[in-house]
């Protein structure tokens, strides 16, 4: 190596904390069921064949080989009769052999599929929260995501584990044990912990490429491992930050694995992929500069919403109903947090079965955060884009912001119907906020492509994505 001096590096008692297939272990938890050992998927529109995989539980993946993300139409069998499906099988090229037909069909009577439940699962979540929070302060906790977070245990490794004979090492694996199995007393949920006794990238590293392979679901890297562990991570894309379109950049430049990335020539590194190669070269050396008290924020802001549609979407009148409804809600988020976006963007994905790229597209605008300019503003980016073809994804997003205060008032405006729009506006945000966003809808709301009130049932769903507006 001869690069680094680990021992002029920083050093902290990292946990990350992930829990094991939440949605799907929450559900199976609720039902009285065993989350390890149960086949239990969790699906939108769990009444009929056209649902988006949302969660899973391990058993389900292991007898169905379906990761989280994907389609009922993508299983080996019919949704709702629970048969084989020699259609779907021969897609995904699988066995259509008596023996595996009868394997799947054993398999499809016992296996659960629910709706998502977020207000359950954000429910849980709180729970964990303050789990995490008897064995660290607020600021010692970094909430990853809804099923995942770090904790600096630097502070209270001495507090909880006070035995002297034992190194750091082991404190904080008796520490991560004992909130495992708090975890799974209050809320029957299993739990894998990466640990580090260096930085948090190390513990998500060993979450993700050991931790989840151990009996204990328990793994410890640090400055160490680097050569044994983190230089030994089989593809390049199982480490964190790496696609497989950086994956295919640092093959241009001769790098196949992560030992190549940690012994690559850095300034080349920033050459040729900037910044970006610079810091994926120290990770890979098991150096980080995150701080869970400090966490990152971006830089560039903006507010979007995204979904996955329910079928495939082939009128265009359709397609408008949907990205007005998408326009409202996120220009509702930007009026929340007082500003007005420059950029408007749009984000159209067609259907499997169309052999046509995406549509992505966008345009700056006057300082704006009014609902029906913003709308207008996405309908135009569409009707320039799009002509033809089955839409099953759609994005809207807003950037470029200013403070609300600012504005562009020209010789040609109204400026008293600017500002009657504007009260307008203010009033139906705030019914909206005190009784709902379906108080108050407008008539297509009751059009069969509609997805507003069906939305309106989700709370931050990962498949919903920045629902905000609907609240």
């Amino acid at each position: 190596m001869g690069y680094f001096d680990y021992s002029r590096e920083p050093r902290s008692d990292i946990a990350f904390i992930d829990m094991k297939s939440f949605y799907a272990s929450v559900e199976c938890v609720e039902r009285g069921l065993h989350p390890l050992k149960t086949s239990l998927c969790v699906m939108s529109r769990a009444d009929n064949s056209a649902g988006l995989i949302i969660a899973s539980s391990p058993i389900f993946k292991k007898v169905f080989g379906k990761s989280n993300v994907g389609r009922a139409y993508d299983l080996p069998f019919d949704v709702q009769t629970r048969k084989f499906s020699y259609y779907n099988a021969k897609k995904q090229g699988l066995r259509t052999d008596p023996e595996y037909v009868r394997f799947i069909e054993d398999w499809a009577k016992v296996t659960f599929i629910v709706p998502p439940r977020m207000d359950k699962y954000i429910s849980v979540n709180m729970e964990i929260q303050g789990i995490f929070q008897n064995y660290g302060s607020p600021n010692d906790i970094y909430p990853y995501s809804i099923d995942e977070g770090f904790i600096d245990l630097s502070s209270s490794l001495n507090y909880f584990v006070p035995d002297k004979q034992l190194s750091r090492k082991q404190k904080l694996d008796l520490i991560s044990a004992k909130i495992q199995r708090d975890i799974w007393r209050q809320t029957g949920i299993y739990s894998t912990v990466g640990m580090s006794n260096a930085n948090p990238l190390l513990a998500k590293l060993a979450l993700d490429n050991e931790a989840k392979k151990t009996p204990t679901m328990r793994a410890n890297w640090s400055y160490e491992d680097v050569e044994q562990k983190v230089w030994s991570i089989p593809n390049m894309t199982d480490f964190w930050g790496i696609g497989k379109r950086m994956e295919k950049r640092f093959n241009t430049l001769g790098i196949h694995s992560i030992k190549d990335l940690a012994n690559a020539n850095p300034d080349i590194l920033k050459k040729e992929l900037g910044v970006a190669g610079l810091r994926l070269w120290f990770h890979a050396n098991g150096i980080d500069e995150s701080n869970v008290h400090k966490p990152y924020k971006p830089k560039s802001k903006g507010l979007g919403n995204s979904q996955v549609l329910p079928r495939d979407y082939f009128r265009q009148r359709d397609i408008e109903i949907i990205l007005r409804e998408m326009a409202e809600q996120v220009a509702i988020r930007l009026r929340k947090i007082g500003k007005k976006a420059t950029v408007v963007s749009i984000h159209l994905g067609y259907s499997k079965h169309e052999n046509k790229r995406s549509i992505n597209t966008q345009m700056k605008i006057e300082p704006t955060n009014n609902t029906d300019l913003l709308t207008n503003y996405v309908l135009k980016l569409f009707h320039n884009k799009y002509t033809s073809g089955a839409i099953r994804s759609v994005a809207v997003n807003y950037s470029g912001f200013v403070d609300e205060s600012f504005g562009l008032i020209s010789l040609f405006d109204d400026v008293e119907q600017i500002e009657k729009e504007e009260r307008l506006q203010t009033a139906i945000d705030s019914i909206r906020d005190q009784f709902g966003f379906t108080s108050l809808l407008k008539a297509n709301a009751l059009d069969s492509a509609s997805r507003s009130i069906a939305r309106s049932r989700l709370i931050g769903g990962h498949s919903a994505g920045g629902l905000d507006g609907l609240k």
